[in-house]
């Protein structure tokens, strides 16, 4: 039996295990996970080193490099995200909806455990743990698909998981990892029906196109983030340029990042040369359109598949609109439902734009930054769903749960 088939046949044993497990048995679990991070992180920083290195020899671009990279405040950083989700209330048993039915039938509706859960994920660590730690504090059990530029990292990371968890209640088998980097396992995962309950990519538009499309085991689907900045005629000048650059350049490897800066034609003329120069100073090369490039002599031309990428780099496109309706045309032909925002002093455009833009996030004077599983209180996030079944933007720990009705009767039969 492959290594996939064998370790989603272990993850789905100990869902049994996991389904009785109490809220006080799994954030004792956690909390050790979090204590052996930190207590293993040299082993933790030597693997990171190799994947490192691996990834400048084989030409790893800076933006990836930089989701891949550990060190102590970052491990630090992981291991807080842990013990903040054992602060959370755990989600599981909670009674969602009472029915009282006129023959007598008591119906409940319940929060349960999904099941076992396959993430595919790429090179970001830190994921490794945030997936760990909301599925097994929602009562799932995890397997665990990497990206090989992490590979030594992850090795390291669920090694010593899988040790703090030999002293706890739960069983050691609820966490699992692929260690196969042949791409062959992870199209092995999308086809274990009755093995795994669903499956969640995060990474990359062609990692997530692979699985949405080749997937015979249900998706949760994290888009990519192609996100836009609309600043307005009416915006509040400093406060669309540190809103603008926040959102670029804060962290840019990251999917709520922008993209695409959508500037209104009167703003422009009067404000848009010095907010390209504030990105110049930040090392951001811009891609305007040909408006955008009158005013920005240095940007190089924006093409329409400039458009449709997502950089994760410093790099910006920038588009000048007439209006409110051509900003959003735009954010339709172009964007993926992630994270989109509006910067305006105009009550009536702001409503607009937050009611008609079609997106797991709307913000009005707010950096797309912002979507985030830590900023909007879940705790660490597991992804950021763009779809619109089951779960929507940021994923917490209600995202990782089913339902179950349990109903109580006296004898009823149906007539």
């Amino acid at each position: 039996m492959s290594e996939v088939r064998t370790k989603a046949a272990l993850a789905k044993e100990a869902a049994a295990a996991m389904n009785k497990a109490t809220t006080e048995q799994k954030n004792e679990a956690l909390l050790r996970m979090a204590d052996a991070l930190i207590e293993g992180q040299a082993v933790i920083l030597e693997a990171n080193e190799k994947d490192m290195k691996n990834g400048a020899a084989n030409g790893t671009s800076a933006s990836l490099l930089d989701r891949l990279k550990l060190n102590p405040s970052r491990i630090e950083a992981i291991a807080e995200g842990l013990r903040q989700v054992v602060d959370l209330p755990d989600p599981v048993g909670t009674v969602l909806e009472t029915i009282d039915r006129p023959n007598g039938l008591h119906i409940e509706k319940h929060r349960v455990p999904i099941g076992v859960i396959g993430m595919v994920y790429e090179a970001r660590p830190n994921v490794t743990v945030d997936a760990a730690g909301l599925c097994l504090k929602t009562g799932n059990t995890v397997v665990l698909r990497g990206g090989s530029a992490a590979l030594e990292s992850n090795r390291a990371i669920v090694r010593l998981m899988r040790e703090a968890l030999e002293s706890t209640a739960l069983p050691v088998e609820a966490l699992q990892m692929i260690e196969d980097a042949n791409r062959s396992s992870v199209d092995e995962m999308l086809k274990l029906n009755g093995l795994l309950d669903v499956i969640i990519p995060r990474g990359g538009a062609s990692l997530i196109q692979n699985v949405v499309q080749n997937a015979t085991v249900p998706v949760i689907e994290t888009g990519a983030g192609i996100c836009h900045t609309y600043v307005d005629e009416t915006a509040v000048p400093r406060m669309a340029e540190e809103i603008a650059l926040n959102a670029k350049v804060q962290r840019p490897s990251v999917c709520n990042s922008m993209e695409t800066l959508l500037v209104h034609a009167s703003y422009a003329e009067k404000h848009l040369a010095s907010m390209a120069e504030a990105f110049r100073a930040r090392d951001v090369e811009i891609r305007g359109c040909e408006r955008a490039s009158r005013l920005i002599s240095w940007a190089k031309p924006a093409t329409e598949k400039d458009y449709a990428t997502e950089y994760g780099d410093y790099i910006l496109n920038v588009k000048i609109v007439d209006d409110l309706d051509q900003a959003m045309a735009h954010i339709r032909r172009f964007g993926t439902m992630h994270s989109e925002c509006i910067v305006t002093e105009t009550s009536a455009n702001a409503d607009r734009f937050l009611a008609e833009v079609d997106a797991a996030a709307v913000y009005h004077n707010a950096s797309t930054r912002f979507t985030d599983g830590f900023e909007f209180g879940f705790g660490a996030e597991i992804g950021i769903s763009t779809q619109k079944l089951h779960a929507r933007g940021p994923m917490g720990l209600p995202a990782l749960t089913s339902t179950k009705y349990r109903i109580q009767g006296s004898g009823q039969v149906r007539g």
